[in-house]
């Protein structure tokens, strides 16, 4: 199967034994439901792209610099996924299925790893830099909690599985921000953890 086809899973397909009356109400309300959350994913996605934008243009180093503009191009990705699926919910009334694959945090951090090994060991970090990456980890938090809460309630099969896929990247990104963070608290000691990394082979 490619990347995207349609799910089966309608929203008028289960029927509970409900009289048609009812049934047209509870898939009404199902779908109102559906729709609701889809635009508050959107508009998530939306917040994270601007933030990271702003961050980019902010930070004091080539590291933040790559690395709020990864996390500024996976937050426009995941708006155009969902934008997919609020057109496919609203026309067809089907969730349809999209493969996400999640990356990895040690995958994310290749991103601006080479930004990183040219980094001063002893360099300085803005207060306000600190602070951005801190709110960034708290976004990709709350993100990641409410795809998680999302896919429990999932009614479908494609709808659960593209919400855990994206409770896993944005666990990802969190990762990855805190690793950052790590750096431009301690830039001195993260060299060091890196170097026995590598060392160890890690």
């Amino acid at each position: 199967m490619g990347n995207r086809g349609w799910a089966s899973e309608l929203f008028d397909e289960e029927t509970d034994g409900l009289s048609g009356k009812e049934r047209g109400y509870t898939m009404e309300q199902e779908q109102a439901k559906t729709i609701a959350a889809l635009e508050y994913a959107i508009q998530m996605e939306i917040d994270g792209k601007e933030y990271y934008q702003k961050a980019r243009r902010s930070s004091g180093n080539g590291a933040g610099r790559e690395l709020f503009e990864w996390l500024a191009g996976e937050e426009d990705k995941h708006r155009q996924k969902f934008q997919e699926i609020y057109e496919a919910v609203k026309s067809q009334k089907a969730w349809p299925r999209i493969a996400l694959e999640p990356v990895s945090g040690q995958k994310l951090r290749t991103v601006y790893s080479r930004a990183m090994e040219a980094a001063a060991a002893g360099a300085k970090a803005s207060s306000g830099e600190t602070d951005a990456v801190t709110k960034a980890m708290e976004m990709e938090n709350k993100t990641r909690e409410f795809y998680k809460a999302q896919g429990k309630d999932a009614r479908y099969e494609a709808e659960k599985s593209f919400y855990e896929a994206l409770a896993a990247e944005e666990q990802g990104h969190y990762v990855a921000l805190a690793d950052y963070r790590e750096y431009l608290i301690d830039p001195a000691g993260w060299f060091r953890k890196a170097e026995h990394h590598s060392l160890d082979g890690g």
